[in-house]
This record gives structure tokens, C-alpha cells and sequence, in this order.
């Protein structure tokens, strides 16, 4: 698979491609200019600007001229187009090959969305600053920028295909809460405690900690004071943790080999558990540290941060409600809380210090428009001036948090971090080899066959808290549960295709799908309990339209907004989301197939309440 991110000059268009039949296209039509610049020459970004020209200019103008545009186009020789805009800015994804679908393109134009906002954090919500961002002057620094976005993208591509937990889009536990919970305690002690009290973490924190075992979670520590991550972020720190530390199955260590010539069974060598480090023995290579240790810090100036977002959210919504025009008159009907963001202005400009004077007087000229009487100010000049305060905000967050830091005082010194570094791994070095097994058999099915019979797979989802629960599907020539041969490949590609379908009814609307697939009989629920467990009425979910944000959770954060949804009506009740596929033998009776599905569920249950923090 192949990938190609270019920004354009205005850095308001974002293009990408998968195939290799469209890249040679380009070559031919500008001749030798892609392999002589590749994507560093201006000269080429200009001449992928004028062949892409026809289908922006159409697709803008239609915006603007009757408020419909079109999403999708293919060629006459069955090139598709994806196109998407998110505020100024113009995503187009291209597919030649057949390779991938249009809900594809569009999911990955989401997801580099996604990793956009993660990477530049708040300064997407200003355009001219994101052009800055996206497109450097200089070139190598350009290079950089784009070689990160793209290598974050195929590493997303790459998972999505092959890991179960980027299929659904869910953290998968490694389960063994007794050792899960050792290292979360091991992480407060001795990883978080530790660089906290240490004379050289330069005035920074440490707020989350986490251990991985390739992309599973083994055990994930908050401190008291750290902001809650939500389980889009926390999904996407593991793919920006995979990107930076791919994992290398050639490395493994022997016994994880070794497993995959002997027969299947239940029970895993697991070494006792012990208090303190392990042997003195060392580990070579980056394999290992890939797969264990990983931090969250922040900065003394990241209580501005949270200010910041709220500040940005308001004057966000405020430009959106100004946008469509609606007139001023009474502040407060626009904006109710319009007295509350005056407060919290005022006071946030007088404590943010040296760095305010624009802002100071962006926010005066707002002021004298907003608060004056209705009649003197137009409605356009008074969306200006709240864009001229967002943009400011903007520009205050990135000289806090996206500059290059002074010399080595704004991250922790290379000394600490390999010192904890040693310390976590030889704390799990006495659980290497069991841990790299149970991340390649974290579930088996072998403990449910005996009440399940007929169950071939399932995959189990609590969107609430964004984790899932399924057997490994481990694809591989030699033997696993499924058998030798093509049979493991045939049911994967039987678990991906359902959660395809699944999204597509849920998109519709339906929260149940049954039905019969060949010798096979697939089913998916999504369904809502409150806290002790007990299931809530169904309701009409909204549909979506075509065009809409694909279902997921770096896509959007579907399932986060559906619980809001559905929680207007149970305001009094802490409301859960939950996601069941499975795949049957078609043998087994419909009627012994729906109650297997709700005993799995029960039986399920417990054992996923592992504690997170």
C-alpha cells in the first residue's frame, strides 16, 4: 500500500492516495517530476494543485453558491474520489486499484483528522495558523511534518487491518488482574512518584503512565490531578506509541515461538508474582521497549490549557451561532452565557502575564462591538472580531505549547527517562515471555466451547469506557485454534466484514442484526444498561446521513455522543453503551444462537470490569 500526503500552498487542501496505479499517472502526466522531487518540490505540490483545481473550484462553488456539494466521485476510469471539508480546509482521498471502498477513504479521512487535532492540538480551530503548521517554510521541516502524518496514517492502516481492537476501535485489557493491578501500583510508586520527586524532571509532571504489550494494555495509572482521557485519546496514544515503536514478531522471544507448534491449551506459564525488581539482566534492541513504557508529562504553564479549550469552545460556538446569521440583538439570546465568558475573559487575560497584548485588544474591540447597542454594530463586523479573539487564543496556545522548547528545559532529561526505563523493564522482566504469549493469546475460545457450543468468535465492547473483549484471531500459516490453512484467514475476513455491516445498519438506525451467512449465522446488538447492570428500553437512534462521520471512535467519537443522546431522557441515571458480534455454526437453532449471545454477555460481564485507573 502506498501513501502520499500533500498539503497544498494555501495548506487548505490535504490529498491522499493508496495505489500505485494513480502515483504512476501522475509520473506520466508531469513526466519525471515525481521521482525528481517527490512530495518536497513546491514545483510538484503546484502541479498536483492544478490537476486537482477542477474538482475543488466545483466543489467549493457548489458550497457556496446552493449549500450542497458532493462527497464522492468516480472517473470514467473508475478512479474514486473522496472529498470532505472540515471548516476552510478540503480533504480529498483517491483509490485506483479497487483496493478500498468509499467508506474507507472516508474513515482514514477522519482518522488523519484525528491525528491531525492530536498532533497541533488546538491551533486547528484557526485555518492560518494550521497552513503554518501543515506547510513549513522550510522545506526539510516541511518533509518532516509530512513524513509524520503520513507514517501515522499507514501505521493506523496497517492495525486496522490486522488488530481486532482498531477494527472496533476499543482498547483491549491484557486480563490478569492480579498482575494488572501490581502494575498499576508499580507505575504510581515507582514511575510516577518517582520522576515527580526527582531533581531533574525540569519543573514537569508526570499525569499518566502506561505499560503496553504490543497494542494491548496492561495497566494504565492517572494521578490525582490529571485531566480524564477519553477513549479516542487513549486509543490514539497507542497508535502514536506503535508508530514511533513498531513491534518487531521477529524478535519474540523463543517460547512465544515455540507456542505456535504446540497444541492449544488453556493454561499459560505465568511466574510468581514478586514485589520487587527482577535480575539485573538487561535488555538489547528497542523491541522490548516498544512494548513497555510509555508517559504522559505536562508543563507548568498547563493549568492555561484547560482555560484555553473552554475559552476556545465558547468563542468557537459563538462564531458557528454568528455564522448563520443570526443577528445580535440581545447578547444573551445568542450566547446565554455570555456574562460568564466576559468574566472568565477578563480574568484569564490579566493572569496569562507578558503574552496578552493582542489578545488584550481583540478582546476590547469584541467587547465594544458585543456590548454596544444593537443598532451600531453590523452582525459581519461583529464575526469578525469573535474570529479575531479565536485566532489569538489560538496563537497564545501554540506559544505555549507548540514551540520548540529552550534548551533542555521543557522535557524530562534523556538520564531520567533511561533510568525509569531500566526500572520498569526489569521489574517485568521475570513476565516477558508469559506477557508477549498473552499478547497474541489474550482470549482464547478453548474456556468457551464447553457452554457455548457452535460459537466460533465474538467480540465484546464496553463504549463507555472504550474496551473490548475477544478471542485471538491469530492469522498465521502454522497452527492455531482455527486449524491450519486458510481457515483463520477465511474467519477474519467473515468478524471484519460483520463489523462493517453492523456499522452500516447502525448508521440506519438499527440496533439489532441477524442473519444467515452461508454455514455460518452472524449476529451484532448494541444496546444501553444504567449502573447496576440492568437493560434500558430501545429507543429511535438517529440516522446519519451518507456523508456523515463514519462510526467509530477516532472518527468522531460516535459512541460519546450517542450515550449524550440517549441520556437526555435518563438524566438521573449513569447510562452505559455496549456492542456484542458473534459468529455461530449455522447449524445451531436461531433461538439457541440469541441465547448463547445473551449468556456470553453475562458471563462477560465481570471479568471486563478490570480497573482502568
Amino acid at each position: 500500500m502506498k501513501c502520499l500526503l500533500i498539503a497544498s500552498e494555501s495548506a487548505q487542501v490535504l490529498f491522499y492516495w493508496t495505489d500505485q496505479e494513480f502515483e504512476a499517472s501522475l509520473k506520466h502526466r508531469f513526466e519525471n517530476l515525481v521521482e525528481q522531487h517527490r512530495e518536497t518540490s513546491p514545483a510538484f505540490e503546484d502541479s498536483i494543485n492544478t490537476l486537482f483545481a477542477p474538482l475543488l473550484i466545483s466543489c467549493i462553488t457548489l458550497n457556496e453558491k446552493i449549500s450542497d456539494t458532493y462527497t464522492s466521485i468516480v472517473s470514467e476510469n473508475n478512479y474514486l474520489f473522496i472529498v470532505h471539508q472540515f471548516g476552510e480546509c478540503t480533504y480529498v482521498a483517491v483509490n485506483g486499484d479497487g483496493s478500498e471502498s468509499e467508506d474507507d477513504l472516508r474513515r482514514k479521512i477522519f482518522v488523519l483528522k484525528k491525528i491531525i487535532d492530536v498532533c497541533f492540538g488546538l491551533v486547528t480551530l484557526d485555518t492560518n495558523i494550521l497552513k503554518k503548521k501543515l506547510r513549513p517554510q522550510d522545506t526539510e521541516q516541511r518533509c518532516k511534518v509530512w513524513k509524520m502524518l503520513q507514517n501515522l496514517l499507514m501505521t493506523y492502516s496497517h492495525l486496522r487491518e490486522e488488530d481486532q481492537s482498531f477494527l472496533v476501535e476499543a482498547v483491549e485489557r491484557l486480563i490478569h488482574p492480579q498482575l494488572c493491578e501490581q502494575c498499576i501500583e508499580f507505575l504510581d510508586r515507582h514511575v510516577v512518584q518517582q520522576i515527580n520527586s526527582s531533581m531533574e524532571r525540569a519543573n514537569e509532571e508526570v499525569v499518566h503512565s502506561f505499560i503496553l504489550v504490543h497494542t494491548k494494555l496492561l495497566a494504565f495509572f492517572s494521578s490525582r490531578n490529571a485531566s480524564s482521557l477519553r477513549p479516542s485519546d487513549l486509543l490514539a496514544l497507542i497508535l502514536i506509541a506503535q508508530d514511533m515503536y513498531p513491534s518487531d514478531h521477529n524478535l519474540e522471544s523463543p517460547i512465544v515461538k515455540d507456542l505456535e507448534n504446540t497444541p492449544v491449551t488453556e493454561e499459560v506459564y505465568a511466574p510468581t508474582l514478586s514485589s520487587g525488581a527482577g535480575g539485573g539482566e538487561s535488555l538489547e534492541g528497542g523491541s522490548y521497549m516498544s512494548q513497555f513504557a510509555h508517559s504522559m508529562v505536562q508543563v507548568p504553564s498547563s493549568h492555561v490549557a484547560v482555560t484555553l479549550y473552554q475559552l476556545l469552545d465558547a468563542f468557537t460556538v459563538l462564531e458557528a451561532k454568528l455564522s448563520d446569521g443570526q443577528e445580535l440583538g440581545s447578547t444573551s439570546r445568542i450566547y446565554p452565557n455570555i456574562p460568564d465568558l466576559r468574566q472568565r475573559m477578563d480574568k484569564f487575560i490579566k493572569a496569562v502575564g507578558v503574552p496578552k497584548r493582542q489578545l488584550q485588544s481583540a478582546w476590547v474591540e469584541f467587547k465594544n462591538k458585543a456590548f454596544s447597542k444593537p443598532d451600531t454594530v453590523k452582525s459581519q463586523e461583529l464575526l469578525q472580531a469573535c474570529r479575531n479573539v479565536k485566532s489569538q487564543l489560538c496563537l497564545l496556545y501554540q506559544q505555549y505549547f507548540l514551540q520548540k522548547p529552550a534548551g533542555d528545559s521543557q522535557h524530562l532529561s534523556v538520564n531520567l527517562q533511561t533510568k525509569i526505563l531500566k526500572i520498569v523493564q526489569e521489574k517485568l522482566m521475570d513476565w516477558k515471555d508469559f506477557l508477549l504469549v498473552k499478547s497474541k493469546r489474550n482470549t482464547t475460545m478453548i474456556s468457551y466451547l464447553r457452554d457455548f457450543p457452535g460459537l466460533i468468535h465474538f467480540i465484546y465492547v464496553d463504549r463507555t469506557v472504550g474496551q473490548m473483549v475477544a478471542p485471538s484471531l491469530n492469522i498465521s500459516e502454522k497452527s492455531t485454534e482455527l486449524g491450519r490453512g486458510p481457515l483463520a484467514s477465511f474467519i477474519k475476513n467473515k468478524v471484519w466484514s460483520l463489523v462493517g455491516l453492523g456499522r452500516r445498519y447502525l448508521q440506519k438506525g438499527y440496533t439489532t442484526l441477524t442473519f444467515r451467512d452461508g454455514d455460518y449465522y452472524c449476529c451484532y446488538f448494541l444496546w444501553f444498561e444504567n449502573e447496576t447492570g440492568y437493560k434500558l428500553p430501545v429507543i429511535e437512534l438517529p440516522v446519519l446521513s451518507d456523508d456523515s462521520a463514519p462510526i467509530g471512535t477516532l472518527t468522531g467519537d460516535y459512541y460519546r455522543k450517542l450515550l449524550r443522546y440517549y441520556g437526555k431522557n435518563h438524566s438521573l441515571e449513569v447510562i452505559k453503551c455496549f456492542e456484542l458480534l458473534t459468529i455461530h455454526l449455522g447449524v445451531i437453532p436461531t433461538e439457541f444462537v440469541i441465547q448463547q449471545c445473551s449468556d456470553v454477555v453475562r458471563k462477560l460481564w465481570e471479568p471486563s470490569r478490570i480497573p482502568l485507573l
